[in-house]
């Protein structure tokens, strides 16, 4: 069985059937997965091969990017440009209407940033992204020595202009995702095994937060993570998904063959969850759509 069910209110959000699908395998780690509801295909981060990989039902599984700069977390800004986080070249960029790739950000207070891991875009333009050191090293990066003195989680203003240092004090914040009305930020600490939660200011900025939820066990950590309409957080961990309601309930895991690093809402309805899985990807169909990017 996929879903083990520690609360029934799990059964609202996954069938008690659900069947999780392998779509395409071969990677070394696959992460990053971003839907293009455009053009209707999964752009995702396969790291240490340095590539983009792009699958469709159509088409399969194929190359986006090469090299990629062995990029992690991507999502598209309101203008449908690709985001990209490089480990290797310490920044995120942008892909522009006409393929040539722009630098937002790779530098803070005239230091370099560890190695952006994820990132989101709220409505207003405003891209958050989050900066642990996990690409300061061979396999998912560059080797090269830490300028900052914090693992940090920034914002850039819509204009581009301004980059600000909203929390300074997690040990390797990971993945982020807003509440559907973009109020609460989550951000999860892989080290840490946990989720805080922050209110979002008018001005973008972040409270101090709060503890949302933990994980236990081997086999996983939290990294990626996404929230459906309804609120429900979606976390990667042992075993699997984690899913928690939105007051930090945990609900059930949705068991997965590989050690989880991401996952996204896909299809023309946003029901279908995309997970990215060490080697893998996987698919598996939802009652409740996830939040569309």
């Amino acid at each position: 069985m996929s879903l083990e069910v520690i609360s029934k209110k799990v059964l609202d959000l996954i069938p008690a059937d659900a069947k999780v699908e392998r779509l395409a395998t071969g990677m070394q780690f696959t992460e990053g997965p971003v839907w293009n509801a455009r053009g209707g295909f999964l752009v995702f981060s396969d790291i240490p091969a340095n590539h983009m990989k792009r699958w469709s039902p159509i088409d399969g599984l194929t190359d986006y990017r090469v090299p990629s700069g062995k990029s992690n977390g991507l999502t598209y800004d309101r203008q449908g440009r690709l985001l990209a986080c490089e480990h290797a070249n310490r920044r995120v960029t942008r892909t522009e209407a006409d393929g040539t790739i722009s630098v937002i950000a790779s530098h803070y207070k005239k230091k370099k940033l560890n190695s952006p891991n994820d990132v989101i875009v709220k409505s207003d333009g405003a891209v958050y992204f989050s900066d642990p050191p996990y690409g300061l090293g061979e396999a998912f990066g560059t080797p090269g020595e830490q300028e900052q003195p914090c693992q940090g989680v920034y914002r850039l203003s819509p204009d581009g202009k301004t980059l600000t240092l909203l929390v300074d004090d997690f040990d390797r914040p990971n993945g982020l995702c807003f509440s559907p009305d973009e109020s609460l930020l989550y951000i999860n600490d892989t080290a840490r095994m946990h989720i805080r939660v922050f209110q979002v200011q008018a001005n973008g900025s972040i409270d101090k937060g709060k503890l949302f939820a933990k994980e236990k066990g081997e086999g996983g950590v939290p990294d990626g993570m996404k929230v459906d309409v309804r609120g429900n957080v979606y976390l990667t961990g042992p075993g699997g998904i984690w899913i928690f309601s939105p007051q930090g309930k945990h609900l059930g895991i949705l068991k997965v063959p590989e050690g989880t690093a991401n996952l996204a809402f896909t299809g023309p309805s946003c029901r279908t969850l995309i997970i990215t899985a060490t080697t893998s990807i996987y698919r598996v169909e939802c009652k409740v759509p996830g939040i569309p990017v």
